[in-house]
């Protein structure tokens, strides 16, 4: 028997719901949401979902949810899973974005992000480009300069090949003029590697989402060159790569996407959620304590930038000789 706390939770959840303009019936299976994260725990996908549910919970949009994680490739493993497992199911949503596509391309894998339903893409973490401080790279300019020079002489740290790091470096070499495919790239599984690579002085440079360095720039041991967004980041004083003669802009997006087969209502009914969500003031603290910068886009947009995004990441990751 269900008590009587839980049914007004549910109750409570179904009339948010219905304020939002979803069906009642759509409303009642929204009671309870799960998020299907393709990664394991801890890195930006699973920060991600947590956000999600940390805010949806405290603003009374949902309050029951479940998380479930199937990493590997980054996304190629738990999309097929996502596909298959969860179709027509209403009340689930996966979190991906930008590295999932880079992903999807490099792997050769046989399904596509656009095998899903694109809901929302709810936001964007800037890269940095950083040096160990005593490098005497002092600006984007010398890195450059010396990339020129000699290509081999200068290693680039970064997470998976084929991954935004990745995507980033060949971007700087071709707007310097350069072949991708002469970036020495050194992968490492995470910004954690990364950064002791750096730090011990094994590479040149490290790029990785600014909230894997930060603490380590604001402590003087690493110089940050460049951030890859439009504009200077609030509160971070760290010039971007346009205002250094670089025409590279890039942000490592993240949204959400609905299982396949599901109907034009449950599609609506998700989307009224995370439209919500983006507008709470609740969501803009979480934006601002992660360092993302909310870049919302939903419904019939957020599908044709998907569409766009494959196009770009496609041709890049064949300038780097991964696709």
């Amino acid at each position: 028997m269900i008590n009587r706390r839980h049914f007004l939770l549910a109750s409570a959840s179904v009339s948010s719901l219905v304020a939002l303009g979803v069906p009642s019936a759509f409303a009642q299976a929204l009671a309870k949401l799960d998020i299907f994260v393709p990664a394991a725990p801890g890195g930006g996908w699973d920060q991600t979902a947590r956000s999600i549910e940390q805010v949806m919970r405290a603003d009374k949009i949902v309050e029951n949810f479940q998380l479930e994680h199937a990493p590997g490739a980054g996304g190629a493993v738990g999309l097929p899973k996502f596909l298959n497992a969860r179709k027509g199911q209403g009340n689930v949503v996966m979190v991906g974005g930008m590295v999932m596509v880079g992903a999807l391309i490099t792997n050769k894998s046989p399904v596509k992000v656009t095998d899903t339903v694109p809901l929302a893409r709810l936001t964007g973490e800037a890269e940095v480009i950083v040096v160990p401080n005593d490098s005497p790279f002092k600006s984007m300019k010398d890195l450059v300069a010396a990339f020129k020079a000699d290509p081999a002489k200068v290693s680039w740290a970064g997470g998976s090949a084929g991954g935004t790091d990745h995507i980033l470096a060949g971007m700087i070499a071709k707007a310097a003029g350069l072949d991708a495919k002469k970036v020495s790239y050194v992968a490492y599984s995470g910004g954690g590697p990364a950064q002791a690579a750096l730090l011990g002085n094994q590479v040149s440079c490290g790029i990785s989402g600014i909230g894997e360095f930060i603490e380590q720039i604001k402590a003087g041991k690493l110089r940050a060159l460049a951030v890859s967004s439009d504009k200077r980041l609030p509160g971070i004083d760290i010039p971007t790569l346009k205002e250094q003669g670089i025409d590279v802009e890039l942000f490592n997006w993240r949204g959400v996407f609905g299982a396949p087969g599901i109907t034009n209502e449950q599609r609506a009914a998700l989307i009224a959620l995370f439209d919500k969500m983006n507008a709470s003031a609740a969501w803009k603290a979480e934006c601002e304590k992660r360092d993302w910068t909310q870049i919302y886009l939903s419904g019939d947009a957020f599908g044709k930038f998907i569409d766009s995004e494959i196009t770009r990441i496609t041709a890049i990751l064949k300038d780097i000789g991964l696709a």
